[in-house]
């Protein structure tokens, strides 16, 4: 009935089989790895996560693409429309250029009954009488020389070097331009001598030893020999001492206009009602225009830029002060308006002074020219329209592209996010199992 247990070898062989091996069908004993579930384990999450890396980069270069192909659209977007702008730049200059040469400043039509009875000079001859009204002054003086001596005038030692005075060496087109710019710079400008150099300015004054004027010397002593007497303090402007317009010149332009920018808001646009710059509305004549001083510069670029400097026209006060934040170095305006430099303006009623440039004479009527010009005109603005419903056109596509690009830019961004949190949890799920 009792049994003996088995001898301690034989239980020890036993439980040593019995924990290496497993009884078969065939009552043959099959051996196993017990790492093997582990490998495979392993090697499923490696899988996985090859395919979720693969899907990873094929989703995030779609992605990419996508993003590098709006950013291309958005920059050929930028680049029409600064081509755009540039081109409705050219077209706005135009317009200013033909309107100014046709009349179209209507500055005619603002002016007074009472300029009628004190009609703008048209020949030197009413210059003349104008600055002779002057008695006293220096201008007067060399009017006086130059009328009773005529040519051999400026042959004198005296006056060889005197180029002019300044109502003389410009005339303008318009009545109320010709009155705006003598107020502007005033009686005392509109009568300075203008000479070539430095030697032309000391043959008009000489002292004495003590330093007092000399009277009997220079434009005083030749005041006195005629019978006009030389009071007080005088303008003598030296043109080689002026600092010149260092700038380009508009092409293909007989007067040489200096190519000055013209004033810009800060959208870009022109300001409305800009006519253009007070030293290109200067009629010189040809003989001043190129070589007046040694090194070889005309008046426009050196008397009259210091004169006007960037002073700007408009047609009214009211567009002048709009445009007040493009006006660095003063602007006037056809009906009276103006501002003597940034935050200087001069107020009140205008005044008249009684020596102002020469008009420049012209057919009242339209000529051939006038016509052609007036058709110019018209093309171009309305080539201005056509751009400006092209730069519509094309900063709304601009604006869609974008809003497209930063919408994709955000899901872009958030994929990524998500990914790397995804990343992070698959990294620790072998870990987690290799624990246990």
């Amino acid at each position: 009935m009792f049994q003996p247990p088995p001898p301690t070898g034989i239980k020890q062989r036993l439980v040593h089989t019995n924990a290496l091996s497993i009884q078969g069908a065939s009552s043959t004993l099959v051996p196993v790895d017990l790492t093997e579930n582990t490998v495979k384990a392993e090697e499923n999450v490696q899988n996985e996560e090859f395919l979720q890396a693969q899907s990873f980069m094929r989703h995030s270069q779609k992605l990419e693409e996508e993003l590098r192909m709006l950013g291309m659209k958005i920059k050929q977007h930028e680049n029409n429309l600064n081509h755009l702008k540039a081109e409705k730049s050219k077209l706005d200059d135009s317009i200013l250029h033909l309107q100014v040469t046709i009349g179209k400043s209507e500055s005619s039509s603002n002016a007074t009954i009472g300029d009628m009875d004190n009609p703008l000079p048209t020949n030197d001859e009413e210059v003349n009488k104008q600055i002779l009204q002057n008695e006293k002054s220096a201008a007067a003086i060399l009017c006086q020389l130059k009328i009773r001596h005529g040519a051999q005038a400026s042959d004198l030692s005296l006056t060889k070097d005197v180029v002019g005075i300044v109502a003389t060496l410009g005339k303008v087109e318009d009545d109320n331009l010709s009155r705006l710019f003598s107020e502007y710079l005033g009686l005392e400008t509109m009568l300075a001598i203008v000479c070539r150099t430095y030697e032309g300015v000391k043959a008009l004054e000489s002292y004495d030893k003590e330093g007092y004027i000399n009277k009997s010397c220079g434009l005083h002593g030749l005041g006195a020999s005629i019978g006009r007497t030389l009071d007080g303090r005088f303008l003598v402007i030296c043109l080689e001492s002026l600092r010149p317009y260092a700038g380009n010149y508009v092409a293909d332009d007989a007067q040489r206009k200096l190519d000055i920018l013209n004033p810009r808001l800060p959208n870009g646009d022109c300001p409305a009602g800009f006519l253009g710059f007070a030293v290109n509305m200067i009629h010189i004549d040809i003989s001043n225009l190129f070589c007046v001083t040694p090194s070889g510069y005309g008046l426009r670029e050196t008397l009259f830029y210091n004169l006007f400097s960037r002073l700007q026209v408009y047609k009214t006060r009211a567009e002048m002060i709009q445009a007040l934040p493009c006006i660095s170095e003063g602007a006037l305006s056809l009906d009276g308006g103006m501002v003597r430099s940034c935050g200087v303006y001069s107020l009140g009623n205008r005044e008249d002074v009684d020596v102002r440039f020469l008009r420049l004479e012209r057919s009242t009527g339209l000529d051939g020219l006038q016509i052609k010009t007036e058709r110019q005109l018209k093309d171009t603005k309305w080539k201005k329209e056509k751009i400006l419903e092209e730069l519509k056109r094309e900063q709304l596509l601009l604006d869609m592209t974008r809003f497209n690009f930063n919408k994709k830019k955000t899901d872009y961004l958030k994929y990524l996010a998500q990914s790397s949190s995804d990343a992070t949890q698959a990294q620790t799920a072998p870990d987690r199992f290799i624990s246990r």
